[in-house]
């Protein structure tokens, strides 16, 4: 992706900053909060990238975000999106819109979903990658015992955005390096 052609804006969630960035044809990336991308091993500077508030307000996302972090159900499947990734990764990302605000599927069922049953870890490697949190809802992605086990943003995000939606209880059982 070309930087010429990307934009950037500034949003509030959980008290803090995330930053959007986008192209002309879509939303391409939603990165954590700078501590929360700091530990998660982000380091693009999107800081040099221009604003462009009036392509954002163009694609709806600003006020659907401010209203998701506000704890209102929200659904993001017709903001434009323009994610860069193999075409497996695509089809995994976009099966993330099937699963339901307050819901959560496990690795195993996303696989189903897809019709791909043996390709769990794949599945589950593509999800690790996902450029829009929140917006392609990895979150709502648990492990077979229900527990949290993994999620770029750490472990305690993952558990606040999941209570954001209803979904209470949850267990931060994953690996150490998401524990953050």
């Amino acid at each position: 992706m070309n930087d010429d052609n990307r934009y950037r804006q500034t949003i509030i969630g959980f008290a803090q900053p995330w930053t959007l960035v986008a192209t002309e044809q879509g939303i391409s990336e939603l990165i954590y909060p700078p501590q929360v991308a700091e530990q998660a091993g982000f380091t693009e500077d999107y800081s040099r990238l221009p604003e462009n508030p009036e392509l954002f307000a163009k694609f709806g996302i600003i006020d659907r975000l401010e209203r998701y972090f506000a704890g209102e159900p929200v659904e993001f499947d017709d903001v434009p999106l323009d994610v860069r990734g193999t075409p497996f990764q695509r089809s995994v990302w976009a099966a993330l819109q099937r699963i339901p605000y307050g819901k959560t599927w496990t690795y195993g069922q996303m696989a189903e979903a897809m019709d791909k049953p043996s390709a769990v870890r794949a599945v589950g490697t593509a999800i690790g990658r996902n450029p829009l949190p929140v917006v392609l809802p990895c979150h709502r992605v648990v492990g077979s015992n229900g527990a949290l086990t993994g999620f770029r943003g750490g472990l305690e995000m993952k558990k606040a955005i999941l209570a954001l939606e209803g979904v209470a209880a949850m267990n931060p059982t994953g690996h150490e390096r998401f524990r953050f």
